[in-house]
């Protein structure tokens, strides 16, 4: 049962504590592969923290349980609640984990980040609310310390990580 972390990488300029408004509710956009048979539709699926499916022929719960269209293979993918860490400044433009996704039969392959985010000023701590990624840049205007804020050259990507219940 293999651990993927979504890992992100950006340029972030006056701002930093980059995270999802509220990780019970945020819409996780990923495009998901079969590892059964390589089948990797070309659509968006969300996956929610708090929206729970029961596992056909099983007694466990995933947030996604998807059958594969093309060898019909139950899959399924869960998101570990406490595994959620922000982006930070001190460590721009290099790869940060922000998830761990617990994958059996299926691999995220692809992350949209869209909207929802949240970060916090550097100079005056001021929140960032509804900070939309949709198209992976974001730009606003710090009042209180008088200087632009921005998020650009953003990317995301999936590593293998060892359980994270186990120290």
């Amino acid at each position: 049962m293999p651990f993927l972390a979504l890992e992100i990488k950006c340029q972030l300029k006056g701002i930093t504590d980059l995270h999802p408004t509220d990780t019970d509710s945020f819409h996780w956009h990923l495009k998901l592969k079969c590892t059964n048979c390589g089948e990797a539709p070309d659509h968006w699926q969300y996956v929610v923290l708090n929206e729970m499916l029961e596992v056909p022929g099983s007694r466990g719960e995933a947030n996604l349980v998807e059958k594969c269209k093309l060898c019909g293979r139950v899959n399924t993918l869960t998101i570990l609640a406490d595994n959620f860490k922000s982006y930070n400044i001190e460590d721009n433009e290099k790869w940060q984990k922000i998830a761990i996704f617990d994958c059996r039969g299926i691999e995220p392959f692809d992350f949209d980040p869209r909207d929802e985010w949240i970060a916090t000023s550097v100079e005056t701590g001021n929140p960032f609310r509804d900070i939309d990624l949709s198209e992976k840049e974001w730009v606003d205007f710090d009042d209180k310390a008088m200087e632009a804020v921005e998020i650009s050259e953003f990317s995301a990507q999936f590593t293998t990580v060892r359980d994270p219940k186990k120290k």
